[in-house]
């Protein structure tokens, strides 16, 4: 299982961007275009093999990028992409809520199930400099270590990357140590990642323009896909990953106290303490600023989807009994209950297996 699931990690690392559309759908099947975060590859997957086995008409087409990337495509670069499923619920009601699709004068899309939940951790290898010291005690110390390689998620792309800074800021308040942050960050960028409190909260501010320095100990990649790859090549020493991809790939893990790791549901008030603001000209409409809460991944189909009933079906299909095993078999577990935040606006055939949200 970890050989292959790495095999399939490297090729869809080299693919991934190029996987819809490199090969024609067969006649008389239904092309469905699901574009995923990178950390759904695994068990996206395996639905894949699964949903086509039991609707055959029906040919998916899966590509993967960082979530805010994903989104991206159905506003920016405005292709037609069936379902659209993110690693933070709340980049739906921000980037595809407000934005109006100028073909239609409707919004990209009206509603969200939140549909799984993740934790953050820190994934190493055997080849990890001090992988036989690091612990959940003293982690933060040596990942700011000279010579000690970190990889990031880009936060400007990817919800891992801006969650990865809220748990270095929630980690100052869990241990009791000033600058985790800092010693881990300061010195590694052109321009610098800064934070202020505002209002007895935490601001962290990610700027535009966003690239290591040449002699930076940290690499940063657009998504959690390419960190697990440098984590098997042993190009980094350490990545902020998801749990489940984790231990789908089978490396070892640093477990995050839970006032860390942001996959607490009882611990939302304390993770709002941190905020990140994206300075980020792409998005005109919108200047993007998460709260820290308890991770949540999001699924939605745009409201220009050019095959809705089929992805009715496919989200269906997930939410359905041999989606929760295929997703609980690698380590992320759907939510229960499941849950929607705007449940009128919800598919009729979706609305008896979604709770309504808060």
């Amino acid at each position: 299982m970890r050989a292959s699931a790495r095999c399939l990690l490297v090729l869809v690392v080299v693919l991934a961007p190029l996987l819809v559309g490199c090969t024609p759908t067969p006649p008389g099947r239904t092309p469905l275009v699901v574009f995923a975060a990178g950390s759904l590859i695994i068990p996206f997957g395996q639905l894949e093999t699964a949903f086509e086995a039991a609707h055959p008409e029906i040919d998916v087409r899966l590509e993967y990028h960082g979530s805010i990337q994903v989104i991206r495509y159905v506003t920016d670069i405005r292709q037609e992409i069936d379902v659209v499923a993110s690693a933070d619920h709340a980049l739906m009601p921000m980037l595809l809520y407000s934005t109006i699709n100028p073909d239609s004068n409707e919004p990209y899309a009206d509603w969200t199930i939140r549909f799984a939940g993740n934790r953050l951790a820190l994934a190493y290898t055997d080849r990890s400099a001090f992988h036989d010291e690091i612990n959940a005690d003293n982690w933060y110390e040596v990942i700011a270590r000279d010579g000690v390689r970190l990889g990031l998620s880009d936060p400007r792309f990817d919800p891992s990357g801006y969650r990865s800074l809220m748990a270095l800021k929630l980690a100052e308040t869990v241990y009791g140590v000033r600058g985790i942050f800092d010693s881990v960050l300061r010195g590694q960028f052109e321009t610098p990642i800064t934070w202020f409190w505002d209002d007895g909260e935490t601001l962290i501010s990610v700027p535009e323009l966003l690239a290591t320095k040449a002699d930076s100990r940290i690499m940063l990649r657009g998504s959690s896909i390419h960190l697990a790859s440098l984590v098997e090549s042993g190009d980094v020493d350490y990545a902020f990953l998801y749990e489940s991809v984790i231990r789908q790939q089978g490396f070892k893990m640093v477990e995050l106290p839970a006032g860390v790791n942001l996959g607490e549901e009882a611990l939302a008030e304390d993770y709002s303490a941190v905020r990140v603001h994206l300075d980020f000209q792409r998005f005109t409409s919108v200047r993007p600023e998460f709260t820290g809460e308890p991770i949540a991944y999001g699924v939605t189909i745009p409201s220009n989807a050019p095959h809705p009933e089929a992805a009715v079906q496919f989200i269906a299909f997930l939410l359905g009994d041999e989606g929760r095993a295929i997703m609980a078999a690698n380590y992320h577990p759907l939510r229960d209950p499941l849950e929607v935040d705007r449940y009128e606006a919800l598919p009729a055939s979706l609305q008896a297996v979604v709770a309504p949200g808060p």
